[in-house]
């Protein structure tokens, strides 16, 4: 019977070459079994295959010594505002960052100078995770002084948004440093589904770049816009930023990196930083 099936669509075809008939009707084409098997094969040769994962990324990624969690913030202040509101963060986030009620620290915190400008980036640890931010959260809403200047921030913002990050397990924890220094927050949007691999070649890819010492601490994005990943790098000036970066292409093994972690990358920014007086990263 499939014999008889196939000598008539074959007559229905040397009728109609454009699939057409001379009446006007259309002829409809049905491929062999195996010729759909065969092209079914060679698209199978193109597909990536994805092992199943067992655990989180954050778990997989993140350190399990500790239990940090950290807060970034990004603040776009209206420019004829900028030097009060910094004068007003110098004074009260440094006020929060001392006192020992509050399990967080202030890592770091900066205006944009090549980027976003009139822009502050803001930085914070809370050491015990999420039930430490709960309790510094909780505790602000009970601090006048607090409450005050966020009051008055708010009348110089134009914008601001902030995430929930995680540090890489291969990353030096950020510590405080002596300026001055100039700092760079290179921000990567990830294609869904590839974090892992990421930090795969990142964690051979930072033995390559901490010999100038310029790493200060890699993260990833948990709570805000996803699969986003923050690296943090120190340098004197713009002229060793380009001769450290330049000397790690002639190290072996970064070309590879940078080769196969492009593909991963949707969307990438650079932030050229500058400390403001009372930031623990000089």
């Amino acid at each position: 019977m499939a014999t008889r099936v196939l000598q008539r669509l074959g007559i229905g075809l040397k009728h109609s070459r454009n699939g057409l008939n001379t009446n006007g009707q259309v002829t409809v084409v049905v491929r062999s079994l195996s010729a759909f098997r065969e092209d079914s094969w060679f698209k199978s040769l193109f597909v990536r295959k994805v092992d199943p994962r067992k655990d989180a990324h954050s778990h997989l990624l993140a350190k399990k010594e500790d239990n940090n969690l950290y807060k970034i913030q990004f603040h776009n202040v209206k420019p004829e505002c900028l030097d009060d509101y910094n004068e007003l963060c110098e004074d009260v986030l440094a006020s929060i960052h001392a006192d020992p009620e509050y399990p967080c620290e202030l890592v770091g915190t900066w205006n944009t100078w090549y980027g976003e400008q009139d822009q502050a980036v803001h930085l914070w640890r809370y050491r015990g995770g999420y039930p430490a931010l709960t309790e510094v959260m909780n505790k602000l809403r009970q601090n006048k002084k607090f409450m005050d200047f966020r009051n008055e921030r708010g009348k110089m913002l134009l914008s601001r948004r902030n995430q929930l990050l995680l540090e890489f397990s291969f990353w030096n924890e950020p510590v405080p440093r002596t300026g001055p220094n100039i700092y760079e927050l290179r921000s990567y949007q990830l294609r869904p589904g590839t974090m892992i691999e990421w930090g795969n070649y990142w964690a051979r890819a930072i033995e390559i770049r901490q010999q100038n010492q310029e790493s200060v601490g890699g993260f990833f994005s948990q709570i805000g816009s996803l699969y986003t990943v923050h690296h943090l790098w120190a340098y004197k000036d713009l002229q060793s930023r380009e001769n450290i970066r330049n000397a790690a292409w002639q190290r072996e093994g970064w070309d590879e990196v940078v080769y196969y972690t492009v593909p991963l990358i949707q969307h990438m920014e650079s932030r050229i930083m500058i400390p403001m007086k009372t930031s623990p990263l000089k």
